[in-house]
């Protein structure tokens, strides 16, 4: 997988970075300075890289057993994020409601949920072979300054932006899980 094919998986999951962060941002409003989007962006940047190699450990483990497969799952993995993500982003938007998204177990939960999609690409990095530490790095480095546009992006044109985001990123996805497919099929 080259630069640009990991890149565009990296923008692709930060799609929940940036719909979180500019709901947040709409919901503190000026509450949420500048320290406070650090804080956020390094948090879910951190999360989104360690999830990667979670992901990543748990798929070279299983590299020798699917290995005739592996194109197979990798792309049944890509496409249903992206699915999942497309079909989100036709679900009704709730209203963001007051937290403040830069404190304890919310901004935990958070970074958690804004990552999980992460696991799931860093075992199909493993099962395609990709040089994970810069791959993980590009993946957190994405997720941090997503989040912080995001957060820029709520304060001026509130929450046009976030549906729109997921749906592209599911099209992304599944459009690099038909290509790693391709590749296996015909490898």
């Amino acid at each position: 997988m080259d630069f640009i094919a990991v890149l565009l998986v990296a923008l692709s999951l930060s799609a929940d970075c940036l719909a979180v962060s500019i709901c947040g941002s709409i919901s503190m409003g000026r509450a949420l300075n500048q320290a406070k989007a650090l804080k956020v962006a390094a948090f879910f940047g951190l999360f989104q890289f360690g999830m990667i190699l979670a992901g990543f450990v748990a798929g070279s483990t299983l590299t020798n057993i699917i290995q005739s497969f592996d194109h197979w799952i990798a792309f049944g993995l890509l496409a249903l994020i992206g699915g999942h993500m497309i079909k989100e982003s036709f679900e009704k938007e709730e209203e963001c409601e007051v937290v403040d998204i830069s404190k304890g177990r919310t901004l935990v939960g958070l970074s958690i949920a804004t990552s999980i999609d992460s696991l799931a690409a860093g075992l199909t990095f493993a099962l395609i072979d990709v040089s994970i530490l810069p791959a993980s790095l590009l993946v957190g480095i994405t997720a941090f300054t997503v989040t912080l546009i995001g957060v820029w992006l709520g304060r001026r044109v509130g929450d046009i932006v976030g549906k729109r985001a997921e749906l592209i990123g599911g099209l992304v996805l599944i459009v690099i899980g038909l290509k790693v497919l391709l590749d296996g099929l015909n490898g």
